[in-house]
């Protein structure tokens, strides 16, 4: 052998000695001897104590998933036991973990060798034992999962990119608890985690069809439910509990892997029903769930969900929700193709929820095939005691009150905004108001609600509203602009056999404005006007039967008695100031008498004066000429003769001539019934004449 063959073949058994001396060195080294560098570096990178304080070991053995000569490199895997994760200062201990935050039974993870040739740190697998957590958030929002660390404090003024990257592939983890403690939402909170016996498919549990599942990739199909879990305790001050299951292995590295998850939860009277898969859980990419609810009240939602949503009758709904939570702008919910009901009326739809500044945002399309009206009650405080004590409302409604005086909710009205459209094709309210839908475009915005239009279909014609409410201010300022077009006197009032055949209309024009923080409060300090005709109708006991007006069967019959009396026009223009409504013309022009109602009408204390002045007109001779007075409250009106002399013939033809202006501004509401002569031009001509 020449001279060079022997000096390479001296370097070559040297390098195989040192190679195989390395490889004896690395399988026989005790780790431990690095557990004190290992805690201390941990320790002051994250300004909080950690430490492996059990055995730390390397294993080394063929990776079998490998082919070829890379199924000949063995593969490290790295085993530490009993770790502990420590709070930072100024967390209190708790009864299980003491002050640690995160306890580990034992932590398994194998690392890819031939990757750190490409400055990759490749952790395929990794496996936790019996993980222990206690996250805690104190009432000055600091808590225990926020991580302060060391190179942060000091960071580098010219960062360079570190050639380095990390990639973590699946973590599998058994049996583990997590407790949950949180002053600001009032959460007291235990999940516990159990391997269930054996593995459920997903399909079992989630409902999901085999041919829905097949049409599925391999890659992507969801993979079967490992592990049961249980919570209980208290969140937001209500109780909590609930169950459900999760898959057993978390895939970090693909993100198109998803992770099964399945819950029933039970929170005051809320329930929570979830079933679906997470994906992407390193950036907690997307969640695809079909989502159950169901409560007492919408409102309760928002404790849980931070959605403010109004007072309800109680809900349930059924619908799709997917979410995409790291969009730019802020994550994304959607609530998609949803069906429910609320009290007893149906609800369907799509919601979007935008979690951006400065304040996040609801919008969507909401629709109701069968609206029940009564369902709406609880939006104005107008529901009963009964049904506000189901709630756990502390406001009642007093015995001799009518209007309500539920204050709104309007503290948390700046906490989101809304773009909200809802229409309900058919509304049930009985024959007494025949309404036939419904549509209103709801915004909210920095706490300003908004109702444009609102609008309702009545009796043949159309009601439009605006009705806008300020609750950034207190005490809040409303207004209310209405306008009543075309309603069609026949449909009104479909029982009264003599309106049948009625051609006559009732049409009207009503804008106030109030402050108050309750229906109560803004119409006892309004101010506004309301113009009102009606023309071609009927009025009789039995009209006053239907409407439900006892006070109505007392002055029709002193008026008329039994009998239906033909109306040719009815003409009022109230005023309305400081919560007292006064008309300047409030008047009925019958076959056989002209009839003038003035005196005032206070919402403030829900108390009314009127007086009712008959004159009558040809031979047909009303045998009452005393004036009638309504007077009382709302809740328990009362009606009589009044005392004193008796009417003077012409008082009432005196009284139209004070009545000019009025007279003309409700010309402007007058609209040929069918081609034929309204009946108030004439009377409102007279009156604007002053004759």
């Amino acid at each position: 052998m020449s001279r060079t063959g022997k000096i390479i073949s001296w370097v070559v058994g040297v390098l195989v000695v040192v190679l195989i001396a390395l490889v004896v060195f690395i399988m026989t080294f005790d780790w431990n001897r690095l557990k004190p560098t290992i805690n201390e570096k941990v320790s002051t990178e994250l300004n909080r104590p950690f430490a492996i304080r059990g055995n730390l070991g390397v294993d080394w053995s063929r990776q079998k998933e490998e082919r070829g000569w890379r199924s000949w490199v063995p593969w490290p895997h790295i085993h530490a036991e009993d770790i502990v994760l420590g709070n930072p200062e100024g967390i209190p201990d708790t009864k299980d973990l003491g002050n640690n935050m995160v306890m580990l039974q034992r932590a398994d993870a194998t690392l890819a060798p031939l990757a750190l040739l490409g400055k990759t740190v490749s952790i395929p697998h990794i496996r936790l034992t019996k993980p222990d957590a206690a996250l805690q958030r104190l009432a000055d929002g600091k808590n225990n999962w926020t991580f302060n660390l060391a190179s942060s404090q000091n960071p580098d003024p010219n960062p360079q990119p570190s050639a380095w990257s990390v990639n973590i592939g699946d973590i599998a983890f058994d049996r583990g608890q997590i407790d949950y403690k949180d002053a600001i939402a009032k959460a007291d909170v235990r999940a516990v985690i159990d391997p269930l016996g054996k593995p459920l498919p997903y399909a079992e549990i989630s409902g999901q069809k085999k041919d829905e599942g097949a049409k599925q990739k391999a890659d992507t199909t969801p993979p079967d439910f490992m592990f049961g879990w249980k919570v209980s305790g208290r969140y937001n001050g209500q109780p909590l509990s609930g169950s459900g299951k999760i898959g057993g292995l978390l895939a970090l590295q693909d993100a198109r892997t998803p992770f099964p998850v399945q819950a029933d939860v039970r929170s005051g009277n809320t329930r929570v029903a979830v079933s679906g898969t997470l994906t992407d859980p390193t950036n907690l990419g997307a969640l695809d769930l079909r989502l159950k609810l169901s409560g007492e009240t919408l409102s309760d939602l928002y404790g849980l969900t931070g959605v403010l949503l109004p007072q309800s009758p109680p809900y349930e709904t059924d619908g799709r929700l997917s979410a995409a939570l790291k969009e730019k702008g802020g994550a994304v919910y959607r609530y998609r193709d949803f069906n429910g009901k609320i009290g007893d009326s149906d609800i369907h739809g799509s919601l979007v929820y935008r979690a951006s500044e400065p304040r996040p945002k609801l919008t969507g399309d909401v629709v109701s095939k069968q609206l029940r009206f009564a369902d709406l009650a609880p939006l104005i405080g107008a529901d009963s005691n009964k049904d506000k004590a189901k709630r756990g409302e502390t406001t009642r409604q007093p015995s001799d009150k009518v209007l309500p005086v539920e204050k709104f909710d309007t503290k948390s009205w700046d906490v989101m905004d809304a773009d909200v459209k809802f229409a309900a094709r058919r509304i049930e309210h009985g024959k007494s108001l025949p309404l036939n839908d419904l549509s209103t475009h709801l915004k909210l915005t920095n706490g300003v609600l908004l109702l444009d239009p609102l609008r309702f279909g009545v009796a043949g014609g159309n009601l439009n509203s605006t009705v806008r409410l300020e609750g950034n201010k207190n005490p809040m300022p409303g207004r209310v602009d209405m306008h009543a077009r075309g309603l069609q006197l026949k449909q009104l009032f479909p029982n009264v056999e003599a309106m049948r055949s009625s051609l006559g209309q009732l049409n009207g024009d009503a804008s106030f404005t109030g402050t108050g923080n309750s229906v109560s409060a803004l119409l006892g300090s309004s101010n506004g006007q309301l113009q009102l005709l009606i023309n071609d109708g009927v009025i009789s006991r039995n009209l006053m039967e239907i409407a439900g007006l006892n006070v109505g069967n007392y002055v029709v019959g002193k008026l008329f008695g039994d009998d239906e009396v033909a109306i040719n026009c009815a003409a009022a223009d109230i005023n309305i100031r400081d919560g007292v409504a006064a008309p300047r013309l409030f008047v009925f022009d019958t076959e056989n008498a002209i009839i003038n109602i003035s005196g005032t009408t206070n919402f403030a204390n829900e108390r009314m004066d009127l007086s009712i002045n008959p004159d009558s007109k040809g031979l047909r001779i009303i045998t009452l000429r005393s004036p009638l007075y309504v007077r009382g409250t709302f809740k328990d009106p009362d009606a009589g003769v009044k005392a004193g002399p008796l009417i003077a013939r012409g008082a009432a033809a005196v009284a139209l001539g004070a009545v000019v202006g009025p007279a003309a501004s409700l010309l402007a509401l007058i609209s040929p019934s069918e081609g034929e002569e309204n009946q108030c031009g004439p009377l409102l001509q007279k009156m604007k004449a002053g004759k």
